[in-house]
């Protein structure tokens, strides 16, 4: 807006000189006077605006003047000057830094249409502010100079404010003088205008519109000044007679070498290798024009420092320090004790122990050298100790007997070795003491926080702690804690998104109890990876999808769950949840026939990530009902073959009687006795003059026809009629005519004794049996029977079914005497009834 104004305001004036008459060509048609163009901020301004009245411009516009300070309206005094229109205008504060008064009209025909006549820039701050902090330093790399600094003051003046540096040679008498352009604060002085080792003088001086300030002066010799290059160290050794101290050789750097001077001063600071801190500075004053060794001492014995110097000359400002430098000083034997964690497990081996050892310093060890160590061994008869275990690392694993109790560890170097550590082999027990473990990062460390049950016998804790993707046994460390300390903040070089497995074991008066143990995460991502889904099972409507768990190094955190989503074609987006330890989902109630997408998001606490999109289709037929189905089948058939044979183990002797029956064997037959022992008794009967018949109350051969149909059945149709009899016995296979094996009779028999046939009724038992008699080469019976009577010798007779040689009317016509022929009485006697 102000460069606007600047710009209307020349315009103005342009036109006003043009409308002048000739004699008055270089006045102007208006003017603004003020008492100045910069004053103090917030101090009253008084400014007059003076007109002339021959002005072409002002003469055409009959309109009272009026001021604007930038686009504000001031109220102005009347016009107090015949000749001249002359308005004048108090700001009385004037709160701009920067602003512009104009005086003008406003045209009668538009009056938001402000000409302006003249105008004039006014500007407000402060007067500068004293400068300080001045402070000149010599530089002597390459090209010698002196260059000064100060600070302009806190304050900012808001005008524009000049510096000039003023410098006086005493020596030499003379003076400098350097002006410098607005807001430069610092000038370096040529080589040509200051001598080395001759004080001079310097000041500096601000000035701007509203005053001038000026610092106070300093007065140096240049090379007091000079910020010297960074010295070197050039060795350090140790010395053998002196344990603890090592001895630092120096110079200064190449370009300044020549320099050397008595009042130079030397700091040096150190610190042990491995550590992140250096000492505090311990400065030597240099005394000689020369620079001279200097020791260090009280360090630690074997043990490598590192040191760094730098140098200045009076009170000129430290040079930088110099490049580190290594040295070890002489070796001690190791002293003090070492922190120890000892894990034992059974070995497969009878009464053997696994055993890992692990081992750190205490805050009271000291190695005192640098190839140090470590020798477990055990305590044998009259002092001597047997070694078990010597490495230069942390930990070590053996075997021991489960008998031993005590091992020892002791720390080696060159010039000896330390007290032993007397470490006790504590057992393994099955009480449990941490019941929850967490761990939280907390500014590049975590904070390990558990809950106890606080048994009698505990006596503290052991945090473990290691990166889960390094196996080796060295990155295992581990703290001892107090029992009463339930939280333990471990520091380390944790790295972000690798897992650390961080336990704590309780440990008892007689054992170390069973750890609880949590994976952690210093910083946590998204996986690198998404677990692929594949399809494990088809069900009606529904599938099953699996998939393998991401790799521990691609996690990049702890999983939160796995979400499922899926949609059928141009469906609704279905989600399913799955927590962490399952990897199966079943995808349910999809309707058949339809192409279905669905992939997995899988999340940390620190990200998630998409995996691919799998398809797959609904069958309508659904394979594995059917297999279902089938698989249900052949299990019922299997049960019921189970059972069939179960039922046939355990009646043997029923089954076997119907599936396979005994066969009578006719060589071992009852009936053989019977008629032996029935024609003993007949003879014993004759000779006693006292008959007692033997009676066979049954005696049948039943043909195979007859089997077949029912009706002719002898055994169905009467159980009284033995008429038959006779055609039945001629199908044995020991009657003529009849076929052997092949014969399609079966004979049957049933035999049963009994009382005289008189007295009691006819019992006939039919026999279960259908299979038929063995058939022998010998045949015991004739091929057909014949009876021979007392009178007539000659005549035979076929009791039975026709046969070769016999007729049915000669057996009609023969006469059978019984009594010859016990075996066969029954069947006369049956058939005398049927008559």
């Amino acid at each position: 807006m102000m460069l606007s104004s600047w710009m209307l305001v020349t315009a103005v004036l342009v036109t006003s000189a043009g409308g002048a008459s000739d004699e008055d060509d270089t006045q102007p048609c208006a003017k603004v006077h003020t008492s100045s163009s910069a004053v103090p901020l917030g101090s009253p301004v008084t400014a007059t605006c003076v007109i002339r009245k021959d002005c072409l411009l002002v003469t055409a516009q009959a309109a009272p003047i009026e001021w604007r300070l930038g686009s504000d309206f001031i109220p102005s005094s009347p016009v107090a000057n015949e000749r001249f229109r002359v308005s004048k205008v108090v700001v009385s504060s004037f709160n701009h830094t920067r602003a512009v008064l104009t005086c003008g009209v406003c045209l009668p025909d538009n009056e938001s249409s402000f000409q302006i006549y003249a105008g004039v820039e006014i500007r407000a701050g402060y007067p500068p502010q004293i400068p300080q902090n001045l402070n000149c330093q010599a530089n002597f790399t390459y090209r010698p100079t002196l260059t000064c600094r100060w600070d302009p003051g806190l304050q900012e003046t808001h005008l524009p404010t000049k510096y000039t540096l003023y410098t006086q040679i005493w020596d030499l008498d003379k003076n400098y003088t350097y002006e410098l352009p607005s807001g430069v604060h610092h000038y370096t002085i040529p080589r040509s205008n200051f001598v080395l080792f001759s004080e001079m003088k310097i000041y500096v001086k601000a000035e701007n519109n509203l005053g001038e300030a000026a610092s106070v002066p300093i007065i140096l010799e240049p090379v007091g000044a000079a910020k010297f290059d960074p010295p070197k160290i050039r060795a350090i050794t140790a010395d053998p007679k002196r344990l603890g101290c090592l001895k630092l050789v120096w110079r200064l750097s190449q370009n300044q070498e020549w320099m050397y001077f008595n009042c130079l001063n030397l700091q040096v600071q150190f610190k042990a290798a491995g550590s992140g801190q250096w000492s505090d500075p311990l400065t030597f004053p240099n005394r000689t024009r020369s620079p001279r060794p200097m020791d260090l001492c009280r360090l630690l014995p074997g043990t490598e420092y590192l040191a760094q110097i730098r140098v200045q000359y009076k009170q000129s400002p430290w040079s930088e320090w110099s490049s580190s430098k290594s040295g070890v000083t002489p070796e001690t034997a190791p002293v003090g004790r070492l922190n120890t964690w000892m894990k034992v497990s059974k070995s497969q081996m009878h009464k053997q122990l696994d055993v890992q050892l692990f081992w750190k310093p205490s805050r009271r060890f000291r190695a005192n050298g640098q190839n140090v160590s470590y020798v477990v061994s055990l305590q044998k008869r009259l002092g001597e100790r047997w070694k078990v275990c010597s490495t230069g690392m942390n930990h070590c694993t053996f075997k021991l007997s489960a008998r031993v109790k005590t091992v020892y560890l002791t720390a080696v170097n060159r010039a000896g070795a330390s007290s032993p550590t007397e470490v006790w082999i504590y057992q393994t027990k099955a009480q449990t003491a941490v019941l929850d473990v967490t761990a939280v990062p907390h500014d590049g460390s975590f904070l390990v926080q558990w809950t106890t049950a606080a048994p009698s016998d505990l006596t503290g804790y052991v945090v473990e702690w290691r990166p889960l993707l390094k196996s080796d046994l060295s990155h295992i460390l581990f703290e001892i804690v107090d029992k009463n300390q339930s939280s333990l903040s471990l520091y380390g070089s944790f790295e972000p998104y690798k897992p650390y497995g961080i336990s704590v074991y309780p440990r008892f008066k007689d054992g170390i109890g069973p750890p609880q143990t949590v994976d952690a995460f210093l910083q946590q991502k998204a996986p690198d990876v998404a677990p692929k889904m594949q399809i494990k099972k088809i069900w009606k409507s529904s599938f099953e999808l699996s998939w393998d768990e991401i790799p521990l190094e691609q996690r990049n955190g702890i999983i939160k769950d796995y979400k499922v989503f899926y949609w059928e074609d141009k469906g609704v987006v279905k989600a399913v949840t799955v927590e962490p330890k399952e990897r199966t989902v079943i995808l349910r109630d999809l309707n058949t026939g339809t192409l279905c997408e669905a992939f997995m998001m899988v999340s940390t606490f620190g990200g998630s990530l998409n995996g691919s999109t799998i398809h797959f289709e609904v069958e309508p037929f659904d394979v594995v009902a059917v297999a279902m189905t089938v698989i249900a089948s052949g299990v019922g058939l299997m049960i019921f073959i189970i059972i069939t044979v179960l039922t046939c183990l355990i009646k043997h002797k029923r089954l076997k009687g119907h599936f396979c029956p005994a066969v009578p064997d006719p060589a071992n037959s009852s009936v053989k006795r019977w008629t032996l022992e029935s024609n003993q008794y007949i003879r014993s009967s004759w000779e006693s003059e006292e008959p007692n018949p033997v009676y066979l109350s049954h005696l049948s051969f039943l043909e195979s026809t007859a089997i077949l149909n029912k009706e002719d059945d002898v055994w169905l149709n009467s159980t009284d009629d033995t008429s038959d009899l006779g055609e039945s016995i001629c199908g044995s296979p020991f009657t003529p005519g009849c076929s052997g094996s092949n014969s399609d009779s079966v004979p049957y028999a049933t035999v049963f004794f009994s009382g005289p046939p008189l007295k009691q009724p006819h019992v006939y038992l039919r026999s279960q049996s259908t299979q038929p008699l063995l058939e022998t080469e010998e045949s015991f019976s004739p091929k057909c029977y014949q009876n021979v009577t007392r009178d007539e010798m000659s005549r035979e007779q076929c009791f039975f079914s026709p046969c070769d040689g016999c007729s049915p009317e000669r057996e009609k016509e023969s006469t059978i005497v019984w009594d010859d022929f016990p075996f066969l009485q029954a069947l006369a006697m049956n058939d005398a009834e049927n008559d």
